[in-house]
């Protein structure tokens, strides 16, 4: 498992409020939102990434579709290296909601169709981070999330 706190990026939220709703502003899809438990945690990973890490905001989507196995998914985060290739594939979850093999079968049955070299889960207090060498059809758990590659 990696260490990170991602509520220290808590105070870089921008959050509205109208009424009595409150609205969480997405900087990739520049939209508010609904600030429900794992669009939190996914704003809070984004802010870690671009602010932490450097990974470059320009490289990083957002819940997009894909085709897997026949049937259309949407993943959270995918981030791309400067091809333009899939970088880190990340899935996220609510912090209530635990991460297990089925969360890492999830992030892998996505990367089928992707092929990132790197797949991260995370619920804001579990986060686990793994590199994907298919030749050797091996996957590694690493200590850190890896550097954003220039």
């Amino acid at each position: 498992m990696i260490d990170i706190n991602l509520h220290e990026f808590s105070s870089y939220l921008k959050i509205k409020k109208e009424g009595e709703n409150k609205y969480l502003w997405d900087p990739i899809r520049k939209k508010y939102l609904v600030p429900q438990p794992e669009e939190l945690v996914r704003q809070l990973l984004i802010l870690y990434l671009t602010q932490k890490l450097d990974y470059p905001i320009a490289r990083i989507q957002v819940e997009k579709s894909l085709l897997v196995l026949g049937k259309y998914k949407r993943y959270d985060i995918i981030v791309y290296d400067h091809k333009i290739e899939p970088y880190l594939l990340i899935e996220c979850k609510s912090h209530k909601e635990p991460i297990n093999q089925s969360t890492l079968d999830q992030a892998a049955r996505y990367n089928i169709t992707l092929n990132a070299p790197y797949l991260l889960v995370t619920n804001g207090v579990q986060t686990y981070c793994c590199a994907i060498n298919k030749d050797a059809a091996k996957i590694d758990f690493l200590k850190a999330i890896p550097n954003y590659l220039v």
